[in-house]
């Protein structure tokens, strides 16, 4: 007979307050890199901060959404982020951006001492769309060169064919869509 004193570690095995983790965690990759050992300066170089994007509710958590219909969301079995969709797609971004204009990406804090363009936005979607079986990636960015009072506006998206919706086809081609929309956003910071 068990004391009661021992009645919580018998149960500990029995219960769980969280699901089970998927057996890995999903990222994204930039097809684009800076050159291992690359020096950037900013005294040769423009500079530019890349703010996280904001973004609804549905891609604030580590799931990736599947858009069912017009007013509903499911989520990719076993499928899980390392982090919210809107930290990795900052991150993609200023690797790309870095990498194809040759601007110096600061940090928040680094911003304030070398004030440059600064890069906001919105990401719009960031999920499967069941209807068309494709990855779609909706980005909104605003965009401020060196007039703080002029800011650009655009929106990018990106859509690329799902084999199987899944954790696997879901995240190759959600990266491959991400890097679509990274290197358009890219292209439109250099001019």
């Amino acid at each position: 007979m068990l004391s009661w004193a021992a009645l919580p570690f018998a149960l500990s095995g029995c219960i769980s307050l969280s699901p089970k983790p998927p057996a890995q965690l999903l990222t994204l990759t930039s097809s684009a890199r800076i050159p291992v050992g690359g020096t950037q300066n900013s005294a040769s170089a423009a500079t530019i901060v890349i703010q996280n994007p904001l973004a609804a509710a549905s891609l604030s958590g580590v799931r990736v959404p599947v858009q069912m219909g017009e007013t509903a969301i499911a989520y990719v079995p076993k499928a899980q982020w390392v982090e919210p969709p809107s930290r990795l797609f900052q991150r993609m971004l200023a690797e790309t951006v870095a990498a194809r204009t040759g601007r110096v990406v600061l940090s928040n804090r680094q911003f304030n001492a070398d004030p440059g363009a600064a890069l906001q936005g919105e990401l719009k979607s960031f999920g499967i769309d069941a209807g068309t079986k494709e990855a779609v990636v909706a980005y909104d960015g605003a965009l401020t060169r060196k007039d703080p009072s002029v800011i650009e506006k655009r929106r990018f998206e990106a859509r690329v064919p799902v084999a199987a919706i899944d954790a696997l086809g879901s995240s190759a081609a959600l990266n491959q869509a991400a890097n679509q929309v990274a290197g358009e956003v890219a292209d439109w910071v250099g001019k």
